[in-house]
C-alpha cells in the first residue's frame, strides 16, 4: 500500500480557506491547474458510481457571458416579482470578472434514482471539496457561492441541466493577492463527536 506524507495531507486540510473574488490579482490561472481540480473532484465517493457531478468552466469571454445570463434572469425574475435592487443587479453583472475561472456546479439526477437525492448531493459536495483541496496545494483561491440564480428553475437548462437536477452554485477561482494565507477557527472537534464503546 502506498504510504503518503500524513502530516502534508493533514496540513493541507487544515489550511483550505474559502478566497473570495476581491481577494484575487486579477492574475489568469493555468488551465492545467483547473484541470487538475476537475480530474481529482472526479475521484471522490459516489454511491452505486452515479458519478452525480456536473460542471461547466467559464473563463475569459466565458465570464462575460456567465455575467450577462445571470443578471438578465435575475432581472427578468425580480421584476416579474416586484423585488429588483439595481444594485444586485449590477452586481451579478460584474463579480464574475474578479476570477479567473468560474466553476458551475451541477448534480445530475441518477435517471433510475438508484439512491436518495441527499448523497448524490453529499456526493457533489465531496468532488467541490477534492476541488478546494486541489486548488489550496497549488496556492490557488477557491470560493464556493450559492447565491443570485443558483435555485432558480429558469437557470438550469443554461448550464445543461434537467428538470431533476440541480444547480448548486459557482466555484470562483482565482490567484490571490495576499501577502498570508488566512487563518481560520474550529471548535473542539470534542465538542461534536460521541463515543459509543460499550
Amino acid at each position: 500500500m502506498k504510504e503518503f506524507n500524513t502530516d502534508e495531507v493533514n496540513r493541507l486540510i487544515r489550511e483550505r480557506r474559502s478566497i473570495y473574488p476581491k481577494m484575487y490579482s486579477g492574475e489568469e490561472v493555468d488551465d492545467a491547474i483547473i484541470i487538475q481540480m476537475l480530474e481529482n473532484a472526479n475521484w471522490a465517493p459516489t454511491h452505486r458510481f452515479t458519478e452525480p457531478w456536473r460542471f461547466v468552466v467559464f473563463k475569459g469571454e466565458g465570464l462575460k457571458k456567465l455575467a450577462k445570463f445571470q443578471s438578465e434572469l435575475y432581472k427578468e425574475l425580480s421584476l416579474e416579482a416586484g423585488t429588483f435592487e439595481q444594485t444586485k443587479f449590477e452586481k451579478l453583472a460584474t463579480k464574475p470578472l474578479l476570477s479567473s475561472h468560474i466553476i458551475a456546479i451541477g448534480m445530475k439526477r441518477d435517471p433510475n434514482e438508484s439512491v436518495p437525492e441527499v448523497e448524490e448531493v453529499a456526493a457533489v459536495a465531496a468532488a467541490v471539496q477534492n476541488m478546494y483541496l486541489t486548488a489550496s496545494a497549488y496556492g490557488i483561491g477557491c470560493y464556493w457561492g450559492t447565491g443570485g440564480i443558483t435555485f432558480k428553475e429558469e437557470a438550469r437548462e443554461f448550464f445543461g441541466l434537467g428538470s431533476q437536477d440541480k444547480l448548486l452554485g459557482f466555484l470562483n477561482v482565482g490567484k490571490p493577492n495576499l501577502e498570508k494565507w488566512p487563518k481560520s477557527r474550529r471548535g473542539p472537534i470534542a465538542d461534536k463527536v460521541t463515543w459509543v464503546e460499550d
